[in-house]
């Protein structure tokens, strides 16, 4: 069995769009297993039905008004340095609404319930496919993974959106008596869990350098420390959940293709620009059709 994984990551999901694009229409994998986290859950319902060119136009298209229904800060960009501050008055009228979050993902809730659709859904769920999202349980502090085949087509969009809420900037989801959060909390490369479900061949494509790239700018207000904060504790997460894959790959006689990003895309992959994800998706699906070309030379010459 083969399984497709891919990591969390906000706007970086455009470069995953265009890496699973090549994978599916340039090399022809057939995956048995799709596996998301976060952003990576937008993605796998569509490229497991291979609409690929509509998840390309809505990743290539989106904004900051598609996701966020309160966006909690603005963007500044300074000499060329985009930098985020606190929009006051979103945050207190949320606040003073009784909101446990900064901002609301309501508009992103709406986005996934417009290109999903039932009729795919339901073709979708017929399918000898497995497709797998991630989540957050923070009432039980455990991760939790939610199959196409468990859910109704609401329940399981609603799956989607809140595998994607990044609080506290996003929305807090209350569902069957517990709180719910972004899966990447818990596991941003669900590679564990794909081999548990039977994969003996893993393509993971992770939204994150190889190697330490990035010396973070200082923060310079409470919601720059906070996302640099939780970016410094994703990293550690992805970076435990790799070596785990590893470990488990290694004792399951599973093979890991991993597809990295090449250099660092984005220092906040909370802002959505339609020029540059257009630009990453391109860039994605270049840099897989490179590493496929080198790997077979490798090959090649090794025989």
């Amino acid at each position: 069995m083969r399984a497709l994984v891919i990591s969390g990551g906000g706007s970086k999901g455009a470069f995953a769009g265009g890496v699973a694009q090549y994978l599916i229409e340039e090399k022809r994998n057939d995956y048995d297993i799709f596996i998301g986290t976060s952003t990576g859950s937008l993605l796998v319902s569509h490229l497991a039905m291979n609409n690929i060119e509509k998840i390309k136009n809505v990743y290539t298209n989106v904004s900051q008004s598609s996701i966020f229904s309160i966006c909690p800060f603005i963007i500044r960009r300074k000499k060329g340095i985009e930098t985020i501050g606190i929009n006051h008055f979103n945050v207190l009228r949320n606040i003073l609404k009784g909101s446990k979050t900064f901002g609301e993902s309501f508009n992103l809730k709406s986005l996934i319930d417009q290109t999903l659709l039932r009729e795919e859904f339901d073709l979708l769920k017929q399918r000898d496919i497995d497709v797998v999202v991630t989540v957050s349980n923070l009432s039980l502090n455990q991760v939790e993974y939610k199959s196409i085949k468990d859910f109704s087509y609401d329940a399981f969009c609603e799956w989607i959106w809140i595998s994607c809420n990044y609080i506290p900037f996003m929305s807090l989801v209350k569902k069957d008596g517990c709180e719910y959060a972004d899966g990447g909390l818990g596991s941003m490369v669900p590679i564990e869990e794909a081999i548990r479900r039977g994969a003996t061949i893993v393509d993971a494509i992770v939204l994150q350098t190889e190697v330490s790239q990035l010396n973070r700018m200082p923060s310079l207000n409470a919601f720059s420390l906070l996302t640099n904060m939780f970016a410094f504790m994703l990293d550690r997460i992805e970076n435990s959940n790799i070596r785990i894959g590893k470990f488990v790959a290694t004792n399951q006689e599973a093979i890991i293709n991993f597809y990295y990003t090449p250099t660092v895309l984005t220092t906040n992959s909370l802002i959505f620009e339609k020029e540059k994800m257009t630009q990453w998706w391109q860039r994605g699906f270049n840099f897989a059709k490179f590493k496929d070309e080198e790997v077979s030379e490798l090959n090649i010459i090794s025989e």
